[in-house]
């Protein structure tokens, strides 16, 4: 199927590269083809027409998502962004915060739009309901068992919680908004220098949620001090007020990193894809820090009630695939 279509693109000739891929079953690689490349995508099991969708919509506010050179259900040529994503380049505190920086550019850029009616919301019961994979796969996947109705429980405090504190969903959010997604593209100028590459999950939600994704990073440390850095820039650019956007930062963190032990242990369980067991540590990490927020109180005494620290015999267990019958 891949052939055919590089063959209407005028890519058959081209020499393929394979690239890493992401969490998802999407396939990348890099084609040459004389001076120039592309990027064909393949993703099978997604909604190829959204992302080329979604692309043109952040291209037309000017920021840097890949343009769309070929499509066809299931396969996208994609222009080719490079190779300089920020969670290589930034090796040291300055450059770091200056990537970062770059990244919260487009955010703000991006949210002086409003998001494509078509995206679902990310409203507080959607977010809540989310939550109830840090139950039924990363708590059960660890062999701790908590109460039969400890996930409901949770969904209802984080309802409230969100409804308070995050309700808004007046922007779009990429979702997956960290540096191993983010290009530096120092040609460009502006909110255009961060290369912007998985959006294709994207809602509509609230503000301060792929801000917290970009500095509660799973796969990489952020210095506090960039963290720190990035939400002060946000809020000077924006106007927004400190205190309001601070525990929307918390309660959304705390959401995005329950979600995101789930994610992880179910990978592990349903996917062969242990080696995400490791970056369990820190998001529990991130899970504590949001956790100590006030907005939060009652939710942190509730989870420390009900759900397992990631201890080394229990990361081991979550490692380890279950014996065939």
């Amino acid at each position: 199927m891949s052939a055919a279509f590089l063959a209407r693109a005028g890519w058959d000739a081209a020499r393929a590269m394979p690239l890493a891929g992401d969490a998802s079953a999407r396939r990348y690689t890099r084609l040459a083809r004389g001076g120039e490349t592309a990027i064909l995508m393949e993703d099978p099991e997604g909604d190829t027409a959204l992302f080329a969708r979604l692309a043109r919509h952040l291209t037309a506010l000017g920021l840097s998502a890949p343009r769309i050179l070929a499509e066809a259900p299931g396969l996208l040529l994609l222009e080719d962004l490079g190779d300089g994503l920020i969670a290589r380049l930034a090796t040291d505190p300055e450059t770091e915060k200056r990537l970062y920086i770059a990244a919260t550019d487009a955010l703000i850029a991006l949210h002086r739009h409003a998001p494509p009616a078509e995206l679902p919301q990310a409203d507080p019961p959607r977010l809540a309901a989310m939550t109830d994979l840090a139950f039924d796969c990363y708590a059960a996947g660890a062999g701790h068992r908590p109460a039969a109705d400890a996930a409901r429980i949770c969904a209802g405090a984080f309802e409230t919680a969100l409804r308070q504190h995050a309700a808004d969903t007046d922007v779009m959010i990429l979702r997956d908004f960290h540096a191993e997604n983010i290009l530096w593209l120092p040609a460009r100028a502006g909110a255009a220098r961060a290369g912007l590459l998985d959006f294709q999950d994207a809602l509509q939600g609230h503000r301060a949620y792929d801000l917290v994704s970009l500095i509660e990073d799973a796969r990489r440390d952020v210095l506090p001090e960039t963290a720190e850095a990035v939400i002060r820039h946000y809020l000077d650019a924006t106007g927004l007020p400190d205190a309001p956007f601070r525990s929307a930062l918390a309660v959304l963190g705390a959401q995005r990193n329950l979600r995101i032990l789930g994610v992880f242990a179910r990978l592990a369980a349903s996917r062969g894809k242990p080696h995400y067991i490791d970056l369990i540590p820190r998001v529990w990490g991130h899970l504590q820090s949001d956790l100590s927020h006030p907005a939060l109180a009652g939710i942190a005494t509730l989870l420390q009630e009900t759900l397992p620290a990631p201890t080394p015999e229990r990361l081991q267990r979550l490692k380890t695939p279950c014996p065939m019958p």
